[in-house]
């Protein structure tokens, strides 16, 4: 892209969660939608909801991600996808063994 909004401070993003899979966040720019979003990609994110529409700017806080690496790979590839956090593993232990009721 060669217009201003691409290399800037700034980026209007429109964040999309994924049908499919707990907390996982496609980053995108609004005005582009998902068009630059390998179709793979969006096979396995399924379809994509709305979730938030933000102004990014590098000293923007966002919750897990670094605003400077969102918008830089928005520029270059279209998208930025979150990934879901890692489960630590203490809660994994959980699931592999039954608890029991503790009085």
């Amino acid at each position: 892209m060669s217009d201003d909004r691409m290399s800037g401070n700034r980026l209007l993003c429109q964040v999309f969660k994924s049908s499919r899979k707990d907390a996982m966040y496609l980053y995108v720019d609004k005005r582009e939608g998902v068009e630059r979003v390998p179709e793979p990609l969006l096979e396995r994110f399924g379809k994509p909801v709305p979730a938030m529409t933000l102004i990014l700017s590098p000293d923007k806080r966002l919750g897990r991600a670094n605003a400077e690496e969102v918008m830089q790979a928005i520029r270059e590839q279209g998208f930025y996808l979150q990934l879901p956090p890692a489960k630590e593993e203490y809660l994994l232990d959980l699931y592999r063994t039954p608890t029991q009721a503790r009085y």
